[in-house]
């Protein structure tokens, strides 16, 4: 009965971590702006990588 109770704390650790990671992984995607604003970001980054091959070809 002692080793059953033993092994009964990874598992409630176990359970609590998954909780944990759940609630962080909502509150998260809440505070950021998720795909589209990244998306955006690297439209925005590819636009400046090609202005500066523009002007670095006509030098």
């Amino acid at each position: 009965m002692g080793a059953l109770l033993w092994l009964l704390i990874p598992v409630l650790a176990a359970i609590a971590a998954a909780i944990y990671a759940g609630i962080a992984a909502r509150a998260a995607k809440r505070t950021s702006g998720g795909d589209v604003q990244e998306l955006a970001g690297y439209a925005r980054f590819r636009e400046a990588m090609e202005r500066q091959h523009s002007h670095s070809d006509a030098a």
